[in-house]
Order: C-alpha cells, then sequence, then structure tokens
C-alpha cells in the first residue's frame, strides 16, 4: 500500500463507491485523498488521485445523531478548518473561494447547535452540507500548513486528526496572516461580520478571536501539554513538518524549520 502514497499513483479506479458519511468533518465523500499513517515515520501521508472519488455521495443527517458531542466538535472543527485552509491557500481560485466562504458560514453558524444539542436535525444537516463544500473546496486548492502541523500528532501521539488541527490552528493562522492580510481581513469580516473596522490586520485577528473562542465553547483542547506530548518532542515533530512537503506548498507564508519549531512551542 505504501508505494501509493503520493499523487496520481493509481492505476485505475477500482470497484463503484457510494460514500454515506457517519460525521460532518473530513470530506471524504467528495475528495480524492486517502490518509495513511506511516508507522516507520510516526507522520500520517496521503494517496492523492481522481480514482478515489466515488460515484455517488449521499449525506443523511439522521446518521449523525448518535454522534458524541466530543467527536461532533473534533470532526466539525475539521470541516471549519478545511474551509479556512482552502481559502486562504496559496491554490485558491474564485469557485473554490464560493465554496469555502459558503462551508465556512454553514459550519460556524452550526456547530455549537450540533454540539450541544445533537438532535438536531437542521444543524447536522447544516454540517453535513458545510463539510461537503468544505471537501469539494480542499480537494481543489489544497490545504495548508495547519494540517502539516497536524500529521506529526496524529502519527506519532495518536491524537484524533480534528483535534490536533483545532490545537494548532490559531498559531499557524497568526504565522501565515501578514503574508496574506487582506484574504485574512475577508475571513475575519465572514466570521464577524459585526466588527466595526476596515483596518486589515484587526479585522485578521478577528477572525482568529472568533476561533479561540469557538475553540473554548466546543470544550476542545488548546494545547500540547493538554494533550501529554512532551516538550522535548518538539524538535522531531517540527522535522516532521518539514517533510510534508505536498502541503507546505500550498501555505501562504513560507516555513523554516525554526518556524516550525516556534509554532509548536507558541502552542505547548
Amino acid at each position: 500500500m505504501y508505494w501509493l502514497i503520493g499523487i496520481n499513483l493509481v492505476e485505475r479506479r477500482g470497484v463503484p463507491k457510494i460514500l454515506i458519511p457517519i460525521s460532518a468533518g473530513t470530506g471524504s465523500e467528495v475528495t480524492p485523498i486517502v490518509i495513511l499513517t506511516d508507522q516507520a515515520e510516526n507522520l500520517k501521508k496521503g494517496i492523492v488521485s481522481d480514482y478515489l472519488f466515488p460515484e455517488t455521495a449521499i449525506l443523511d443527517p439522521e446518521l449523525t445523531i448518535s454522534l458524541p458531542p466530543g467527536a461532533t466538535a473534533a470532526s466539525g472543527m475539521d470541516a471549519l478548518i478545511h474551509a479556512v485552509e482552502a481559502y486562504t491557500s496559496m491554490n485558491a481560485t474564485p469557485m473554490t473561494d464560493h465554496l469555502a466562504v459558503r462551508a465556512i458560514e454553514l459550519v460556524s453558524a452550526n456547530i455549537r447547535t450540533a454540539w450541544a444539542n445533537g438532535n438536531n436535525l437542521e444543524a447536522r444537516m447544516n454540517m453535513l452540507e458545510g463539510s461537503l463544500l468544505a471537501g469539494q473546496a480542499f480537494a481543489n486548492a489544497g490545504v495548508t500548513a495547519v494540517h502539516a502541523f497536524a500529521y506529526p500528532l496524529g502519527g506519532e501521539f495518536h491524537v484524533a486528526h480534528g483535534v490536533a488541527n483545532t490545537v494548532m490552528l490559531c498559531a499557524v493562522l497568526r504565522f501565515n496572516m501578514l503574508a496574506s492580510l487582506k484574504k485574512f481581513a475577508a475571513l475575519g469580516k465572514l466570521l464577524s461580520p459585526d466588527i466595526a473596522s476596515s483596518d486589515t490586520k484587526m479585522l485578521a485577528e478577528a477572525g482568529i478571536r472568533f476561533m479561540e473562542g469557538l475553540i473554548v465553547d466546543l470544550q476542545l483542547p488548546r494545547t500540547l501539554r493538554e494533550l501529554n506530548v512532551p516538550q522535548e518532542a518538539i524538535p522531531r515533530m517540527a522535522e516532521g513538518v518539514m517533510k510534508v512537503t505536498r502541503l507546505l506548498a500550498n501555505n501562504p507564508r513560507k516555513i523554516t524549520l525554526k518556524d516550525a519549531n516556534d509554532i509548536y512551542q507558541v502552542v505547548y
């Protein structure tokens, strides 16, 4: 299986696929990506091929009602991060922006309700739609460094993917925003429409503060310490980040090994 890791190495489509998600998170029902753990390197890696797209995807909110609050929060944050990273990716286009913006609107407006009242079918359906649209956005624009930083956490310490992304989110966004202030300001205005400012940096910060408040409300971890990740693991995790070149190429700001170490230290 590991010889398939990379881009366009799958040789044929295989059997027809009908995918029905039971969480609103990965958007894998509309993406060409499979993620595996490389146990030798303690790193998650991707198989990317258009042959992985299903013939049909079905969204049924009733299948997500039994998802516990913690999993609802973690998977929902993963969907939101997919949309945010697609929106700020170097490969973003007007079409992917359209998909990402609608995904951000749906997920940010419904994730708290879905977490607090899992029986709310409207919130559950909106989360599924947001997850699907985010999947379509990042399948074309790609995700960025948040996911690159999450991969070592999942690969070595088996942190749930949505949790790993959430812990790394705000530190990476703050690092990235100076390289794309106009885009991050638009994101901030989208997430905090009532903010009365035309200052691009202030608007960009407002979007990140929205994310910080959302993470608190959903009672998700915010530091590596909460995940029982030892501080001495940071240098090797930073080296792992630098190997995720497929995602770092999409990032709006170049990341060095020192940057990777510093970002992990901020989150510790």
